[in-house]
């Protein structure tokens, strides 16, 4: 696969993380344990996309 090609997928998967943690939040009883996994997720996803980037330049 492309690294373009890689990175447009992380994106998307980064993308779809954010609206799950939103969607968490909107629970009034918010399972606090999952929204840290799903932000750590997200975290690790960011940093690979900018070690990509950065590879690509």
């Amino acid at each position: 696969m492309a690294v373009q090609e890689h990175l447009v997928e992380l994106s998307e998967k980064h993308r779809k993380l954010d609206l799950a943690i939103e969607q968490e939040l909107q629970y009034p009883n918010s399972d606090t344990f999952r929204i840290n996994e799903l932000k750590k997720q997200k975290l690790r996803l960011k940093d690979e996309i900018r070690h990509l980037k950065k590879h690509l330049h």
